[in-house]
């Protein structure tokens, strides 16, 4: 009996045995076709979790499944390093316009105004293509500028609808006298301007601009740069000649040392003993302040009394009385050429040439 029973225990062993090793074989035989890490499993479309203060999510990333042990690793920096939008409030983003507004109308305020005085005649055949031309180019011009456009009244409107449409701050001053001889006329026009400028006490560096001249940009730039008097040369180009003449002043530096003359008949040069500066109108501009501040210049308020009538004049003997009080323009180099005249043989610009061929000057 004893032998029996000890060899039914041997087969139940075998068979425990068999059994078990045939549950490891099936076990190990599927766990081989199993995933070999966490991180594959979401390879496919792993999604990362943001804060509960972000506003936006990332684009899912694909990984492969050879890349994802090495990319496991820096899935908390990658996290760090995603880039959050930002809300910025409507309080905020009017406060920076405020501020821009502010830094632009302080570069405008430091800056002096520029006032262009322009005389035209209704007479000039090119009046409305000169005036365009000329628009067009202080229309460059950073602000502040006003240009004060002086014509006699007349029925057309072609001038004022040429200056609405410039986009310019401009002053349109017209006057009902009739002249025959038309150098007076443009005297007077100027006189017109000046009186406007002295009743509104209008600060700035004033300029005689005729319809023909054109300017180098920089030029306006370092009329802000008078104090009280300066003056340049310009180049007078003709039509129907060749050469080019120069006028105005010859500098050392800002310094005025000496001056361009022209040659009369005999080929000597034209020296004016009357008047000391051989100087344009065109050529020259002045703080706008002397016409109606003259104390602050070191001058009685008497000395503009029975000038009301012709400022041109008052300001002519206030230059002539000190060539010193010029300053050459630009500073740098006062003979550089920024501003050139086109002779036409027209109206108000046949006037000044005829003027310049003349050689009266201030």
């Amino acid at each position: 009996m004893g032998s029996v029973e000890r060899s039914k225990k041997k087969v139940q062993l075998w068979k425990k045995a068999v059994v078990h090793f045939s549950l490891c074989f099936v076990m190990g035989f599927f766990t081989g076709f199993a995933p070999t890490g966490k991180t594959s499993i979401f390879s496919a479309n792993p999604v990362f979790a943001t804060s509960n203060k972000s506003h936006s999510t990332p684009q899912p990333v694909e990984v492969s499944s050879g890349e994802a042990n090495s990319r496991s690793g820096n899935v908390n920096r990658t996290l760090a390093e995603t880039p959050v939008p930002v809300l910025v409030r409507s309080e905020e983003l009017e406060e920076s316009k405020q501020q821009r507004r502010k830094e632009e109308s302080s570069k405008i305020t430091s800056r002096k105004l520029v006032i262009i005085v322009t005389p035209t005649s209704a007479e000039d055949r090119f009046q409305g293509v000169l005036l365009r031309k000329l628009a067009n180019t202080i229309r460059l011009v950073p602000p502040p500028l006003l240009w004060v456009v002086v014509e006699r009244q007349s029925e057309s409107n072609e001038q004022s609808e040429i200056l609405r449409k410039t986009g310019i701050m401009y002053r349109h001053l017209v006057f009902k006298e009739n002249f025959t001889d038309p150098e007076a006329e443009l005297n007077h026009q100027r006189n017109v301007a000046l009186k406007h400028i002295e009743h509104h006490r209008l600060s700035g560096i004033v300029h005689f601009a005729g319809l023909s001249n054109v300017y180098d940009l920089d030029f306006f730039s370092h009329l802000r740069e008078i104090e009280m008097f300066g003056t340049w040369p310009m180049a007078v180009l003709s039509a129907n000649e060749k050469n080019v003449i120069i006028e105005g002043p010859v500098c050392d530096s800002s310094q005025v040392i000496g001056w361009h003359l022209k040659e009369n008949s005999e080929g000597n040069a034209d020296v004016d003993t009357e008047r000391k500066l051989p100087i344009q109108i065109s050529n020259f501009a002045f703080n706008s302040s002397i016409l109606w501040d003259p104390e602050r210049w070191g001058r009685p308020s008497s000395s503009v009394q029975g000038t009301s009538q012709n400022s041109l004049k008052f300001v002519k003997q206030v230059v002539l009385e000190d060539e010193t009080k010029l300053e050459g323009i630009p500073p740098e180099d006062c003979s550089k050429i920024m501003l050139w005249r086109l002779q036409f043989q027209t109206g108000i610009a046949a006037v000044e040439d005829q003027t310049q061929r003349e050689g009266r000057k201030l």
